[in-house]
């Protein structure tokens, strides 16, 4: 097979480049001239498209998707781990993710990771062009790591002060030491490589990188990092910004498996799902993604699309279960705090959602007409309209029997008359001249009025609140080793930390079996101690009772307590031993207000 480069005529496959070194840099002013924006240039040159056998998504949620948003807690990164374990099925379509590894918050985060057991992701660690991080990945007990080596002359001349062969020499030596440290697999991060000097610098340098691989009969993966989004898909464009160039020439160049190419792409032009895309379809096995697209600046390619991208070109899904997604996408909305746009695709809260009326009127007749597929099999997502005046009562009623859920044999018939007042009021909007459509949250208050039984009230909703952020609170008192020490002297001090760490928790305490007070926060005033009485037998109370009988958390109705007269809520839960004996009940109690003031926007 034999490629052409307009820069060194016809190439045949196996020959050998070296390293050219200039004594400036070569910062391809042709195409980024930097005052204007980049061309793109084209030779008339094509390369075949011939995909790899088997190609696959490696995740950077973790590493670079970090460098885009506040850091995730390390309880965090292994509950989203776990569901990209889903997600990717048993076949590990989502083959790897990555990690950093410098605080001890990172490591915790590995090591949560590690204990989860699973096969796919396989976890890696990511360092520094540096011997030292080696030490790192060792302790980790990682076998395989990423190693920055930055490839163009922007980074290699302006950034790192060196020439093209003093940073080929460093490379190639870490790349030795990080293979005779025992790692199974190497990973070379060619950042900024789509402003490289292809010919000039990548090509021999990977030529030379696989010299090393088949002498130490070890991998070295080569990450290919479109580090400023240059990248296009276009076969004739020219290097180094044609990706199916690229590729072509990284395979039969240099002699680099698939297996060992990745695509890390960034969407500075818009253009990173389809640059991803591209390389697997000229022969590069991974495309390295981030959920929602997190990543410095711009974003990496969304793992999410990737998902999707895969089964159109694969034809099936491979184990895929792409419910994870919108379960993912949950998760980042409650548990992270993060607001997606509404009309991001696949999650967003109305990615489908028809609003334009002879388009909500289709929706209405077969939702297939204007749904992208069947979002409620493949997403756990039914498709839903906006209401206008265009939508009648049947429009009305396909909003909310679609927003509260219902099941078909639960559905409200749209001769009900909360859906009657709901369209009067619709109609009436419109008879005043307007002309939008009515939003989710409008008819989300037209539903809550007239639809009351349906939603909860704000007792419930407090209540329901309380028990998902109190019930891990519990649950972690209940696990650590000095409560089931069931030694008041080593007791204490968490109690006494649980209380500090969260202002609604009033009072933290631990009876034995018999319900007799054995421990107790330091929040227990002198004046509480007097009117609870310490031998007093606690076994009657509810929050005993329900521990005991039912062996998880017990969360009460709200109270107004006898020794504080605040208005509260316990939480309990048993403390068991290694055999599963109860040693003990850990209680908490939460008073209302503080409650309420950490709710007030769930409660607005």
């Amino acid at each position: 097979m034999i490629s052409r480069n307009p820069d060194w005529g016809y190439i045949e496959p196996g020959r050998r480049f070296e390293i050219k070194n200039p004594e400036s840099p070569n910062l391809l002013r042709d195409m980024y001239p930097y005052s204007e924006v980049p061309k793109i240039l084209f030779d008339g040159c094509s390369v075949p498209i011939e995909p790899a056998k088997e190609f696959y998504i490696t995740d950077t949620t973790f590493r670079d998707g970090q460098q885009a948003r506040p850091p995730y807690s390390a309880d965090q990164i292994a509950a989203i781990y776990e569901m990209l374990s889903r997600l990717g099925g048993p076949k590990g379509i989502i083959r790897a993710s990555e990690f950093f590894l410098y605080s001890e918050k990172d490591k915790e985060a590995v090591r949560k990771c590690q204990e989860l057991g699973l096969e796919f992701p396989r976890i890696t660690g990511w360092i520094r062009a540096t011997k030292s991080d080696f030490a790192i990945v060792k302790e980790m007990g990682l076998k395989e790591t990423g190693i920055l080596t930055s490839a163009s002359d922007y980074h290699i001349y302006l950034k790192l002060k060196k020439n093209r062969e003093q940073v080929l020499a460093q490379y190639i030596d870490l790349v030795t030491t990080a293979l005779d440290s025992g790692l199974d697999a190497v990973r070379c991060h060619l950042e900024d490589v789509t402003r490289a000097d292809f010919y000039g610098f990548v090509v021999p340098f990977v030529q030379q990188l696989m010299e090393i691989a088949h002498q130490a009969k070890k991998i070295i993966r080569i990450r290919l990092c479109d580090t400023m989004g240059y990248g296009v898909p276009y076969a004739e464009a020219v290097l180094p910004r044609s990706i199916p160039k690229m590729i072509h020439a990284i395979r039969h160049e240099c002699g680099v498996p698939s297996d060992w190419i990745e695509w890390h792409g960034h969407n500075d032009f818009h253009k990173v799902e389809v640059n991803a895309t591209t390389a697997w379809l000229y022969g590069c096995a991974g495309a390295n993604c981030a959920l929602l697209g997190f990543g410095e600046r711009t974003g990496n390619p969304p793992l999410e699309g990737a998902v999707m991208d895969y089964i159109s070109l694969r034809g099936e899904t491979d184990g895929i279960d792409t419910r994870v997604i919108t379960e993912i996408a949950d998760y980042f909305r409650t548990e992270i705090g993060h607001d997606i746009p509404s009309n991001y695709p696949f999650i967003g809260m109305n990615f489908n959602v028809t609003s334009a009326g002879v388009h909500a009127d289709g929706m209405l007749k077969n939702e297939e007409i204007y749904n992208i597929f069947d979002t409620g099999k493949i997403l756990d997502k039914p498709a839903r309209v906006n209401v206008t005046d265009k939508s009648g009562i049947a429009g009305v009623a396909h909003w909310v029997n679609n927003y509260l859920g219902l099941k078909p044999e639960s559905r409200l018939d749209k001769r009900h008359p909360g859906l009657v007042a709901i369209n009067k009021w619709i109609i009436e909007q419109y008879a005043a001249g307007r002309v939008t459509s009515i939003s989710d949250r409008e008819m989300h208050m037209q539903a809550q009025m007239h639809l009351p039984e349906y939603f909860k009230s704000d007792y419930e909703k407090l209540r329901d609140h309380a028990m998902a952020i109190s019930e891990k609170i519990i649950q972690r008192l209940a696990e650590n080793d000095d409560m089931i020490s069931m030694n008041p002297e080593k007791m204490t001090p968490v109690l006494n930390e649980a209380v500090e760490k969260n202002a609604f928790i009033q009072l933290a305490y631990v009876v034995d079996p018999n319900g007799k007070m054995i421990a107790e926060s330091d929040s227990m005033t002198p004046e509480i101690k007097k009117a609870i009485d310490m031998s007093e037998d606690l076994s009657d109370r509810d929050w005993f009772k329900g521990a005991m009988e039912s062996g998880d958390v017990c969360i009460t109705g709200f109270y107004k307590s006898r020794y504080t007269g605040a208005l509260c809520v316990t939480l309990s839960s048993q403390i068991v031993d290694d055999n599963g004996e109860c040693l003990g009940i850990v209680g908490a109690d939460l008073r209302f207000e503080d409650l309420v003031r950490t709710n007030e926007v769930l409660l607005q």
